[in-house]
């Protein structure tokens, strides 16, 4: 059974660890180079503020390790700002900041997901899209006309939370990433 470590610097790490264990997936917190050492075999970067998680991965020396560990193979997910985050380090996406407006412009929908199924639940909380895609990424789903979930080789993003709800299709997606590197 493969092993996921959650960035916990900040956002919705507790969310993604409950899914994880309620799906029998061995888990651990991310807090420090300590923990970023210990045998994994992904990472989920959560949501929350990208800036904020951005300055800690940089101040705790995580940010050039994860980093590195990322472009050498290891699968990741990251939802939301950790969508951002991925935009910033290793995939070839730029993304459309806040682009969904305030905390009022949140929203939920359901849309289809490619390699993962129909009717996913998105839940949008001041989200990003994916404005622009280089070709070696793959638009895996799209909500009125902008991308909100891609992946390239062995990166997931989604700009939705689907840790917010009880459907565990997407994680499932990525755990079939991960095992597909073991």
């Amino acid at each position: 059974m493969a092993k996921i470590a959650v960035l916990a610097l900040q956002g919705a790490f507790a969310e993604h660890e409950q899914m994880l264990r309620q799906m029998g997936v061995d888990t651990f917190q991310v807090r420090n180079l300590s923990d970023w050492n210990q045998p994994k075999d992904g990472l989920i970067i959560p949501g929350g503020e990208s800036t904020t998680q951005l300055k800690l991965l940089k101040e705790l020396g995580l940010y050039e390790p994860v980093q590195k560990e990322i472009s050498d193979g290891l699968p990741v997910f990251g939802t939301c700002a950790g969508l951002i985050l991925l935009s910033y380090m290793t995939m070839h996406i730029k993304v459309v900041r806040n682009a969904y407006g305030r905390q009022l412009g949140s929203f939920y929908t359901d849309a289809p997901m490619k390699g993962v199924g129909e009717h996913i639940p998105m839940t949008f909380i001041r989200a990003p899209y994916i404005g622009q895609v280089d070709e070696d990424v793959d638009v895996l789903a799209e909500v009125d006309g902008h991308i909100v979930a891609a992946r390239q080789g062995h990166q997931l993003v989604t700009a939705f939370h689907p840790e917010l709800n009880d459907d565990q299709r997407v994680h499932r997606y990525f755990l079939k990433i991960v095992e597909s590197t073991l």
